[in-house]
């Protein structure tokens, strides 16, 4: 459950962490005693199967350190870009090496890791390290910004973590799969956040198979398993009846989301404008991906993380409305995305524009008119060079209907 809390708390908030953070970093503290998120994260740089596995944890005991790691809270409250990056930064990431098969075997380090990660409240932490702190940030695509890692001495709980009954069910039970076990966990309301913490740190799936998961990985992995669970049960329902389209807007990433009357299938294309933070080039690059209603075989390796946390927003409203759709995702991804705060933004910014009320058309062909009409004015780019390259469009446009025939 959200908590709505005045913005100014959340202020209080930072400069609390940023004041104790900086705190560590000028006396060259060895060690610290705070509140982690909970926060666990399995970096994947190393050469696998070797990982490095950290304890994330700001520098300062606060009962609302939640707020440091919640992105489903984030998108719905005044948080802003500043804001997030902000409170990442102020996560220090203890780490340590590891195996990912270290999952199956007592290690001192990752039991602790482990039993902070299966925590739903803030779990108070005396961390040592064994060199001085340097201020940094990591930032990439697909995970969120964490602040500066250090190598891990000694870690101790230093209270009683709190777990969720479901939880600790999906942890005792060695027979339950991984993929079955996220979608109960889900079905239970618990988001993709917690979920990727669990399947990282590898206290999910069959005894047998039980490993580390580098987070990148494993947020991918979460948003394939809820979505494919998804597409199956959409399947069984009959197509919507009119062309429909929503747009939205979260963080300067721009969606137009539109549904046709056949069955499923789903395309994504991204578009980086000049000044992104991820458009290198100086015009406007499109990367793109799709499936048919079989489903993909292997990964979205052009828009790679985004491909699965944008179909979660458009599978979520077709289950709701029990209906299925043939779906083209355009994503502008613009400068007002300041700083790259990983694949959760795409995520809501997807849900966003399934939450707007949608705009009805009688014919493919007029609702294609509006969309390029809408992008050609916000962005003045001719969305035509895109509904030549789609996949879906030439499908749908050259497919023959079973009434045709009859």
């Amino acid at each position: 459950m959200l908590v709505s809390r005045p913005k100014w708390r959340d202020v209080e908030l930072q400069l609390k962490v940023k004041s104790a953070f900086n705190s560590v970093l000028e006396l060259g503290k060895d060690n610290f005693f705070g509140s982690s998120p909970p926060g666990v994260f399995v970096g994947s740089k190393l050469r696998y199967p070797n990982v490095n596995v950290g304890i994330l944890s700001p520098a300062v005991h606060d009962e609302n350190s939640w707020i440091l790691d919640n992105p489903r809270y984030w998108a719905n409250s005044e948080t802003t870009i500043k804001d997030v990056v902000s409170y990442r930064g102020s996560l220090i990431n203890s780490r340590f090496k590891s195996s990912v098969k270290d999952a199956r075997r007592e290690n001192k380090f990752l039991d602790v890791a482990k039993e902070i990660a299966l925590g739903y409240k803030p779990v108070d932490v005396e961390i040592y390290f064994k060199k001085k702190l340097n201020f940094g940030i990591d930032k990439d695509k697909i995970t969120t910004p964490i602040g500066p890692a250090i190598s891990l001495k000694s870690v101790k709980i230093a209270d009683n973590v709190k777990v969720l009954n479901s939880v600790e069910k999906v942890f005792e039970d060695t027979d339950l799969k991984a993929n079955d076990a996220v979608n109960y966990l889900y079905g239970k309301n618990i988001d993709e956040n917690f979920l990727t913490k669990l399947l990282s740190i590898g206290v999910m799936g069959l005894k047998k198979n039980r490993r580390l998961v580098p987070t990148r990985w494993s947020i991918t992995a979460v948003d394939d398993t809820i979505g494919k669970r998804f597409i199956e049960e959409i399947k069984s329902f009959p197509s919507i009846d009119k062309f429909l389209l929503f747009t939205g807007n979260f963080f300067g990433n721009y969606y137009y989301v539109m549904l046709f009357p056949e069955v499923w299938s789903y395309e994504l294309f991204e578009g980086y404008l000049p000044g992104a933070v991820w458009n290198f080039s100086g015009k406007i690059e499109f990367a793109t991906d799709h499936e048919w209603y079989d489903g993909r075989k292997s990964y979205a390796e052009k828009t790679a993380g985004g491909y699965y946390a944008s179909r979660i927003g458009v599978l979520e409203y077709l289950n709701k409305i029990k209906r299925q759709a043939s779906v083209l995702v355009i994503r502008f991804e613009t400068p007002e995305y300041t700083d790259s705060l990983g694949v959760w933004v795409v995520r809501s910014a997807a849900r966003k524009a399934l939450e707007n009320k949608f705009a009805e058309f009688e014919t493919r062909e007029q609702m294609l008119e509006c969309v390029k009409q809408l992008i050609v004015r916000k962005f003045n780019f001719n969305i035509e060079r895109v509904y030549n390259q789609s996949a879906l469009l030439r499908k749908l446009r050259t497919q023959r209907k079973l009434n045709e025939f009859i």
